[in-house]
């Protein structure tokens, strides 16, 4: 089970790799929000997510022989990119599996740092079948979006950043609103704010019709979603929590928010005209929870975590159509 320790282990292991993204703000957004809205940028961060924390994380966590003869992951693209770009700085090979109906943009990316993309189809295929067969075919090593130790360490780096932009703004208190698929950034933020800002809250953000972490957490136990495909927000359309990061998340987290692909387009439009910043829709999920959804929030001020930036110019350009 990740633990602070290891999280901070991941964090020695990441200095010099990753960027600590900013936690931006606009005055327009606290008007429209009832509050002070922060924005952490992670889509500022290395292949445009969190992602490539985890991704360096965990191969920087394996032991040399092991990390030599490779590895592989599957994702619908963020996670991809990230194991993809890790694998190429460590010199070693990476297989991708990733679902045929990914944005273009992040398939073309993960080729582009060097790995072998095979995809699938995710209304027919089972990626973890695809996974563990390939793996054991080529003698890989499996790193898992968020059923990870390593990779929820590396994700809880953001958490760190947080913690420490806070308290340098004199931010004393806030509900930290964040992206949830699986829930690996999710947990691993939810454990460095235990440990680092306690008086800080932790929600998870999910697409409306796809909030299975957040009926997991009202139940207690965890409940799939009916469907796998059909919202925008690609990035976070996971079946149902993961097995090491729920428990953690109903450990620490508050109840969970959903927004529509509405809300995140128009979120996505704010986050450029105000902050300056491209946010795909997954990624924007959060601060539309924080803009449109304050009747379920508590706190005065609001820590809106944008996960990642990967976006295709057609769904962009919507956005900005739309609301912008």
């Amino acid at each position: 089970m990740t633990s602070i320790e290891m999280i901070a282990a991941a964090r020695a292991r990441l200095q010099g790799h990753i960027r600590r993204t900013p936690l931006l703000s606009s005055p327009f957004l606290d008007e429209m929000a009832g509050r002070r809205v922060f924005v952490k940028a992670e889509c500022l961060q290395h292949t445009g997510s969190f992602k490539f924390r985890g991704g360096w994380s965990a191969l920087s966590g394996l032991g040399p022989q092991v990390r030599s003869r490779g590895v592989i992951a599957f994702s619908s693209g963020n996670h991809a990119q990230g194991v993809a770009l890790a694998a190429k700085r460590h010199d070693v090979p990476s297989v991708i599996i990733m679902p045929a109906d990914a944005p273009r943009l992040k398939i073309e990316n993960t080729r582009a740092f060097g790995a072998d993309v095979v995809l699938y189809d995710r209304e027919k295929e089972d990626r973890d079948a695809i996974g563990a067969r390939l793996s054991e075919e080529r003698g890989l090593t499996l790193i898992k979006p968020f059923d990870d130790p390593l990779v929820i360490a590396g994700q809880g780096t953001t958490g760190l950043e947080i913690a420490e932009q806070a308290d340098e703004g004199g931010i004393r208190a806030a509900e930290v609103l964040v992206p949830c698929g699986g829930g690996g950034l999710s947990a691993g933020i939810a454990l460095a704010l235990e440990a680092h800002a306690p008086h800080f809250t932790l929600r998870t953000c999910e697409p409306e019709h796809f909030e299975d972490t957040a009926r997991s957490l009202r139940s207690g136990t965890t409940t799939r979603n009916a469907a796998i495909s059909g919202s925008i927000c690609d990035a976070i359309l996971t079946p149902e929590p993961g097995k090491l990061t729920f428990p953690i998340l109903k450990r620490l987290a508050a109840a969970g928010i959903a927004v529509t692909d509405e809300e995140a387009l128009r979120a996505m439009a704010l986050a450029f005209k105000r902050l300056k910043i491209v946010v795909e829709p997954g990624g924007a999920v959060a601060l539309a929870a924080a803009l449109f959804h304050g009747k379920a929030l508590e706190s005065d001020t609001v820590i809106a975590v944008a996960s990642g930036g990967n976006v295709d110019t057609a769904v962009f350009s919507m956005a900005l159509e739309r609301f912008g």
